[in-house]
């Protein structure tokens, strides 16, 4: 299990955001979380005051962004939580989920029912980022 700082894409981030319930790394086109251990991550609770700053500092409320879910830790997600997400207005160009585990990869299976994009496992971050790079070449093609 590896954090992304302990990564050489670490210095292509262009900004760093942490909350208490996890850090958040944004690049040019796609973004990277890593939740803290043993949250339960929820619309109301995070990931509502996260979209927010996200759009903000993305200036754009823009579909084309692709999401990493790094999951170093163990923590717990909504699902459902993906309809409130898209009820709202917002879309995401990609979702990838980097698991560590194989209890981990089925929930990765059992969330990619809730995510209306396109959606990838990974057990590798390198392999994460690489995708989340050639899917936001495609959106800037398109």
């Amino acid at each position: 299990m590896s954090k992304l700082k302990d990564f050489p894409f670490f210095h292509e981030a262009i900004h760093e955001i942490n909350y208490p319930f996890g850090d958040f790394y944004l690049f040019d086109g796609f973004v990277v979380a890593e939740i803290n251990e043993g949250v339960h991550f929820t619309w109301e609770d995070h990931a509502q005051q996260l979209v927010k700053e996200l759009v903000y500092l993305y200036d754009s409320n823009s579909p084309n962004l692709v999401l990493i879910a790094n999951r170093v830790n163990s923590y717990s997600v909504k699902p459902t939580n993906w309809a409130k997400f898209y009820k709202n207005g917002y879309a995401l160009h990609g979702y990838a989920v980097v698991n560590y585990s194989k209890m981990g990869r089925s929930i990765a299976l059992i969330e990619k029912l809730f995510v209306r994009t396109k959606s990838k496992s990974f057990n590798s971050l390198s392999r994460a980022i690489n995708w989340a790079k050639k899917r936001s070449k495609k959106r800037i093609a398109s």
